[in-house]
């Protein structure tokens, strides 16, 4: 069951993903309440589950992964496990952002990043194409990001 958020909490929500490192007193002044008020709202969230943790986000060009690729993967359905088996799989592997399982054309779609497609073209060869019961995949180079989400975990580059 869920909880009802109401006005406030949706607010504190927002301030918070716009900046998680602000202070209660500040996040407090912000949304028209109390610090006390304020801190036990965020505190219940937490509890709750509405916040799931913080985190500093990166800039993966300074990282020298600069490149954005997502993958399209279909798999051999051959066996009735065969959809956890590649779950795990692909949680082995942190060159692996995100992965979803998606209907249509695919199974899944990967998100990768990297910092040239010489390193992708290992990635490819040696990780995804790699997973258990791959049939097909479809590589898709970003060229420019438009709008996307910030905070994603991005493996930094060995120096």
């Amino acid at each position: 069951m869920h909880t009802q958020l109401d006005r406030t909490d949706r607010k504190i929500l927002v301030e918070l993903q716009k900046d998680g490192r602000i202070s209660n007193v500040e996040l407090a002044k912000r949304i028209g309440l109390s610090a006390t008020p304020c801190l036990e709202r965020v505190k219940k969230l937490e509890r709750e589950g509405f916040i799931k943790g913080y985190k500093a986000v990166v800039d993966p060009v300074k990282l020298g992964q600069g490149l954005l690729v997502f993958v399209e993967v279909t798999i051999n359905k051959n066996s009735p496990d065969v959809f956890e088996r590649f779950n795990e799989a692909v949680k082995q592997h942190d060159e692996i952002i995100e992965c979803h399982l998606v209907s249509g054309n695919f199974d899944f779609l990967l998100k990768t990043r990297v910092t040239d497609m010489s390193e992708y073209r290992g990635v490819l060869g040696e990780i995804l194409l790699k997973l258990p019961n791959i049939n097909e995949s479809r590589t898709y180079v970003v060229m420019e990001e438009v709008k996307g989400e910030e905070g994603e975990i991005i493996k930094p580059c060995a120096p």
